[in-house]
């Protein structure tokens, strides 16, 4: 089992070469516009916040600190909607000839439609935000839905999922297992599709899709930071499970700024970090990690990496970086109790480690290695996403109400 309390924070840079499997042309501007654009057809669409945190950044010694919250994303508390509905999408238009330009929220919604191309049943595994997305994409779209959820998932997740009208269960599986559990069944099922955001041989069109499809977060960001005032953030700190997130947001801004490049690290759960020792291993082959992947980061409990992501994130990304839970937990616990004048952002474990990573490699004398390899400084605009609002109360409450895996104890000395 992997120790996930008294983990200490893990830090390597990119050292590895690049190669011809760069893929950032992936989430070019074009692509992500598109699965914009399908998302504007929802009529539950809203662009989240982006909400800058001016008396924290300052706190911390940086000129600008953006948080994407995508705890307001179509309702559903977490950005993971964004790439099922998108590769359905783009399945269906595959199936059909029809380009997904002209299958908007309205069409594909419509009975008509569905009586045309017939019924289909999304699988999918999942730790709850993304099985919860194709539920309720699938159940938007008169459509049906089969989630498998690896053990010790939350009980709430699964009946949010189950409101969905989607047939859910929890296997006796880690989440790995899960997915190729949900994998056979697909097969099986003559109307079967599988919808999961990791790729492997022979399945990377649907991740692909979904990877376009996170992509709506960060033009979003992009568009929102502009108005502000900042044309391109130095760094971004982005967390990842498989990766197709964090390839998905260091494709997009590799893409958009190929001659000023943010500084982009990955931060994972320390006891599932197949991308950090994917990158330790240096010579950019991907490394799984197995076992139970026991972390209070449900959405990041994930051992195997994305191979579309990792391509990207092998040639992008500068830095890589497993975080103990109590890093976590501090980062939810920053986000609740905002410095005075800054807005409060609330954000589940997984939502959340990349705050405590910045304010630990940023306060923590021991950490100061990571700040200067990082190079950040005063004049740092730093952008973070906080992927999920408070999808478990109980663990939620857990952290923020009784401390759990507080760090009263650790002798963490401060620099300020």
């Amino acid at each position: 089992m992997n120790k996930t309390n008294n983990e200490e924070l893990t830090f390597i840079e990119n050292t590895m070469p690049h190669t011809d499997e760069d893929q950032p042309a992936l989430m070019s501007e074009k692509n992500v516009l598109e699965a914009l654009n399908f998302h504007r057809s929802f009529p539950q669409y809203e662009v989240t916040p982006l909400h800058k945190l001016t008396n924290y950044a300052q706190y911390l010694g940086l000129k600008e600190i953006y948080v994407k919250d995508e705890s307001y994303r179509f309702g559903l508390n977490a950005f993971k909607v964004l790439g099922g509905s998108f590769a359905m999408a783009k399945y269906i238009s595959q199936k059909t000839g029809i380009p997904v330009s002209e299958l908007p929220y309205k069409v594909l919604s419509s009975k008509r439609f569905k009586d045309k191309i017939g019924q289909t049943t999304f699988y999918t595994a999942t730790d709850g935000n993304h099985g919860r997305g194709v539920a309720w994409a699938a159940n938007k779209l008169g459509q049906k839905a089969v989630i498998r959820m690896p053990r010790g998932s939350s009980p709430t997740r699964l009946n949010n999922i189950r409101k969905e009208h989607a047939i859910a269960t929890i296997q006796d599986l880690n989440y790995d297992e899960c997915v190729r559990f949900a994998d056979d069944e697909a097969k099986k099922d003559p109307n079967g599709v599988m919808i999961q955001d990791t790729a492997w041989r022979g399945y990377t069109d649907i991740p692909s899709w979904i990877m376009q499809g996170y992509g709506t977060l960060s033009i979003e960001a992009d568009r929102q930071m502009i108005v502000d005032g900042c044309d391109c953030p130095t760094h971004i700190f982005i967390q990842a499970g498989v990766g197709s997130l964090a390839g998905s947001v260091a494709g997009y801004f590799s893409e958009k700024y190929k001659d000023n490049k943010p500084v982009i690290c990955v931060v994972e759960a320390g006891a599932a970090n197949c991308i950090y020792r994917s990158a330790k291993r240096g010579d950019g082959k991907m490394v799984r990690v197995r076992g139970k992947l026991d972390t209070i980061m449900a959405g990041l409990s994930c051992g195997e990496p994305c191979s579309l992501g990792w391509y990207i994130l092998k040639n992008k990304a500068d830095g890589f970086a497993g975080a103990p839970d109590w890093m976590s937990a501090m980062g939810t616990r920053i986000y609740g109790v905002p410095l005075d004048g800054d807005p409060q952002i609330i954000s589940g474990e997984s939502g959340s480690v990349t705050m405590g990573f910045l304010y630990s490699i940023m306060m923590y004398k021991r950490y100061e290695w990571i700040k200067k390899a990082l190079k950040l400084n005063k004049k740092s605009r730093v952008l973070l996403v906080s992927t999920e609002g408070n999808t478990d109360p109980v663990r939620f409450r857990e952290v923020v109400w009784t401390g759990l895996y507080g760090i009263r104890h650790r002798g963490e000395e401060e620099i300020k």
